[in-house]
């Protein structure tokens, strides 16, 4: 019996959304082609041309309407899926405990802070349940010893009665690889946090479709170590 292609829409409804390339999501989501060139053909190329999903999202208007077959109505409606997809991973982590969610807590924080184009350290601030009682863009530029001041993210983290505090800055090259600047801060905001029973729950550095986790590697010691020479 001969195999029957499925289109992306059929293949969706028969085996879910994540049976899906990139391609036949994008597909889905032009809905059509242009003449000559079928949607799938279409959503192809334009992977093709952008690298990949992340390239296209993070594609400026100019960029993205620029090649032939999509224009301003698509890019209008792919930014406002992608807000609509950070508001959602936002609630999510409002709600949940996020010790046991750690998955979500990172891709909201890859679709907050890949496309900064200048370095961020921002601080989630959790309560006693560890849900999100608010989040803080606290320092900006280079993150070091120097622009970064364990007492301010403190000081925040009494004034709201937080317990616990997850890190977070981007590395607007792309690589997501800690520095020695970045472990010695971690190492001196657990130092201030630890005398007022706060706990620093993760340090995550996002990089350009990469992140890296303190906790999951193990960087996340006893602050009265020395994290170089454990």
């Amino acid at each position: 019996m001969e195999n029957t292609v499925l289109m992306p829409r059929e293949k969706l409804l028969q085996f879910g959304a994540t049976a899906l390339s990139d391609a036949e999501l994008l597909a889905i989501f032009l809905r059509t082609g242009i003449k000559g060139c079928p949607v799938t053909q279409l959503s192809h190329a334009v992977i093709q041309h952008f690298g990949s999903l992340r390239g296209l999202i993070s594609a400026s208007q100019q960029q993205f309407c620029a090649f032939k077959g999509i224009g301003i109505t698509q890019f209008i409606q792919l930014q406002a899926c992608t807000e609509m997809t950070k508001r959602y991973l936002l609630a999510e982590i409002k709600q949940r405990h996020l010790f046991d969610q750690s998955d979500i807590v990172r891709m909201y924080l890859q679709t907050e802070m890949e496309q900064y184009e200048r370095e961020v350290f921002l601080v989630l601030f959790l309560d006693a349940q560890h849900r999100l009682i608010k989040q803080e863009e606290m320092f900006f530029g280079t993150v070091n010893a120097a622009t970064i001041h364990p007492r301010e993210i403190i000081k925040t983290a009494l004034f709201c009665n937080a317990v616990g505090l997850i890190l977070a800055h981007n590395h607007p090259s792309g690589l997501a690889k800690p520095s020695a600047s970045d472990i010695q801060v971690t190492k001196q905001i657990q130092q201030a946090a630890q005398f007022l029973d706060i706990q620093v729950v993760d340090h995550f550095i996002i990089g350009k479709g990469c992140y890296f986790s303190f906790m999951e590697n193990d960087y996340l010691q006893d602050p009265k170590q020395d994290l170089f020479h454990p």
